[in-house]
């Protein structure tokens, strides 16, 4: 794919992000005019105009609360790509897995994350590895789901088509139930990568020496709301960002979806 595929791709893709784009501008305005004529205190709910300006002025600290949590996010969801790979191969080839594991991963998704993050910070200390646990815990079942789902999809035409030919188990798992498998593979990549930013703020929030989580806490705490604000904005602007690379990722690695 050339500069030109890309350049035409990017510009379907802000046609079709226009209208939101539009309904988020709309929203801001709304807001801001709100706050003008109701004449409500910034200290309970500041104007967009006054969360920007804070924001910027606190630029630097908010980026590098923002690393840490980008950090923490993308360190966290490529255990869990790694551990649902893995395990979703180990269940393809081994259904009895599948009746073993699948209800013990279910379980751990009803855990609610309020209860389980302080503890894992308790076990763990409040460095890189708890927040990398709890994103890994909350990525991993969609991720694992989405594999297996899709190793199933497999048209079935295709595979006897290869045995015929003499290929063996690995053989029709790496030239046709892996490639069925990418759509549903994207599918939840799209679903996870939203849910990551959350968990690794949510593990700060619960004890961490730096992150959006913490900067929230902070500001929170001096009855700063225009900052509070900023942080969650930014922490958007990350979960958006990753999910526009989710979807890049799908473009360029389907090319007969494009064709």
């Amino acid at each position: 794919m050339d500069i030109a595929d890309v350049s035409r791709a990017a510009a379907r893709g802000l046609k079709r992000a226009a209208p939101a784009l539009v309904s988020v501008i709309l929203i801001l305005l709304g807001w801001e005019v709100y706050v003008d004529l109701s004449g409500i205190s910034a200290t309970a709910l500041p104007a967009p105009s006054r969360v920007a300006e804070q924001g910027w002025q606190a630029r630097a600290v908010l980026a590098e609360n923002a690393l840490a949590t980008l950090t923490a996010t993308l360190s966290g969801f490529a255990v869990s790509l790694a551990c649902a790979f893995v395990l979703s191969v180990a269940i393809d080839f081994v259904p009895l897995l599948r009746r073993a594991l699948f209800p013990v991963f279910v379980i751990s998704q009803t855990l609610p994350l309020v209860a389980i993050a302080p503890l894992v910070v308790l076990w763990f200390g409040f460095g890189l590895l708890p927040k990398i646990l709890l994103v890994a815990l909350v990525t991993f079942f969609p991720m694992l789901v989405a594999l297996v789902d899709g190793y199933e999809a497999t048209d079935r035409d295709i595979t006897r088509l290869l045995r015929s030919m003499g290929a063996g188990r690995g053989q029709v798992f790496w030239r046709a139930r892996l490639p069925s498998a990418l759509p549903f593979f994207f599918a939840g990549l799209r679903i996870s990568i939203t849910y990551a930013v959350v968990a690794a703020i949510f593990a700060e929030y619960a004890g961490a020496a730096r992150g959006l989580g913490i900067f929230i806490l902070n500001a929170k705490n001096n009855f700063r709301p225009d900052l509070v604000l900023a942080a969650v904005f930014v922490s958007s602007a990350l979960t958006l960002a990753l999910f526009a690379l989710a979807v890049l990722a799908q473009y360029m690695s389907q090319p007969w979806r494009r064709a």
